[in-house]
């Protein structure tokens, strides 16, 4: 999709408003806390509490499936009520409130219980975050806008591991400790959002009509909806990164090191998240979105096929590259393509059905390892992304006035 014609020109870092760098800032230290954690609970979920790779798949799956569904109501319920910010406040705080239990926890169930109440607050906090940078940025800052925050976003995602690293040095591979450190920047997070983002005036206000009635989905149309296709064929691909954890160590990557994967895989991403969205508020999402898609393909085939480290970090590299290709400018296809009204709703029912296929897609990676190898589970997402593909070339998603 080219960018608007009569649009203002896409301007610089200086330009993008400062509640969307604020937002940026309260994801980056929140994903600080959360990828501490994530970089090392599948190692400790296989070896200190002896769960299986397919329950490593489930349990990723049902996480960001739980994330995904509880998005849908919060970003509803910030259309209706013409407000986003305090949802977003209560998501951030119960996902703070839960990091003290991944120390705490005993068995599996306990983690388990404490991945679900974490993701449910990182549902109720996404779709209204995410309909408050729409309504934020100017429609030519869009891409630059939703690429700032996902490049911000993510360099939590490769410090948070890196943290990771040294603090099991330094604890001499002690996970407990290490989670407890985990939970000081997720409240710091929740008090940044709370005294630094202010909520904007809306220009488009909370409608008496509940969003989730089948008259108030039809007016997404026809353009949104399609996004949504292309996102959800694209998700079967896009299983959890917990298993690019598990194929550095099949390799032979020492535990303590193990945090380098998502580190290698965050730095691609937030280096080419910003870039990518700006690209696209002067050219075609849709182009930068293919070439996004091209790079997961790479990806996959250099892990299934690999058989070192040196392979492995490549294939890490082009996953993380893919990420930043494509996430910022999925988001911005939909705040391009729904009513500004219907923001919140839309951003839920995107990651509502996003996340149902990310739950199949980790559960089958799983079982396909258990079964015949991590070639098979990269295979099948080399073939789930070439389908996504051949959807995205098949359609031509319009924006909305804005």
């Amino acid at each position: 999709m080219a960018a608007n014609a009569e649009s203002p020109r896409p301007g610089g870092l200086r330009e993008v408003p400062p509640a969307v760098w604020a937002l940026g800032l309260v994801s980056l230290l929140m994903d600080v806390s959360s990828e501490i954690i994530h970089a090392l609970l599948p190692v400790y979920l296989v070896t200190a509490m002896g769960a299986s790779m397919a329950t490593v798949g489930l349990i990723e799956g049902i996480a960001e499936a739980t994330a995904s569904i509880t998005k849908v109501f919060s970003g509803a319920l910030s259309d209706w009520m013409g407000k986003r910010k305090w949802l977003a406040v209560i998501g951030y705080g119960l996902a703070a409130c839960t990091k003290p239990v991944f120390p705490l926890a005993s068995s599996v169930g306990w983690l388990v219980a404490a991945r679900f109440v974490d993701r449910v607050g990182k549902g109720i906090r996404g779709a209204p975050r995410d309909a408050l940078i729409a309504d934020i940025a100017p429609p030519h800052l869009r891409g630059a806008s939703f690429g700032l925050r996902q490049s911000l976003d993510t360099v939590g995602a490769f410090v948070g591991p890196a943290l990771a690293m040294a603090l099991m040095w330094l604890t001499v591979d002690n996970f407990r400790a290490v989670f407890w450190v985990a939970a000081v920047p997720a409240f710091l997070s929740v008090a940044l959002l709370v005294f630094a983002v202010a909520e904007p005036a809306r220009t488009a206000p909370g409608d008496s009509r509940w969003p989730l009635s089948l008259a108030e989905l039809k007016r997404l149309g026809p353009a949104y909806w399609q996004i949504v296709a292309i996102g959800v064929v694209f998700s079967l691909a896009r299983f959890s990164e917990a298993f690019l954890i598990l194929r550095a160590q099949a390799v032979g990557l020492a535990t303590m090191l193990v945090p380098l994967v998502l580190v290698l895989m965050n730095v691609a991403y937030a280096l080419s998240a910003y870039p990518a969205g700006a690209l696209s508020d002067r050219t075609s999402r849709v182009s930068v979105l293919k070439a996004g898609f091209a790079l997961l393909v790479a990806a996959d085939l250099v892990l299934a096929f690999t058989a070192g480290l040196e392979g492995i970090v490549a294939g890490v590299a082009l996953w993380g590259l893919h990420m930043g290709l494509t996430q910022g400018l999925l988001a911005a296809l939909v705040a391009d393509t729904a009513p500004a009204e219907l923001r919140g709703t839309a951003y839920g029912m995107f990651n509502l059905l996003t996340g149902l296929a990310l739950l199949a897609a980790s559960v089958l990676a799983g079982e396909l390892w258990d079964r015949i190898g991590s070639q098979g589970t990269f295979l099948a997402g080399a073939a789930f992304t070439v389908i996504a593909l051949i959807v995205l070339a098949a359609t031509k998603p319009a924006a909305r006035g804005t």
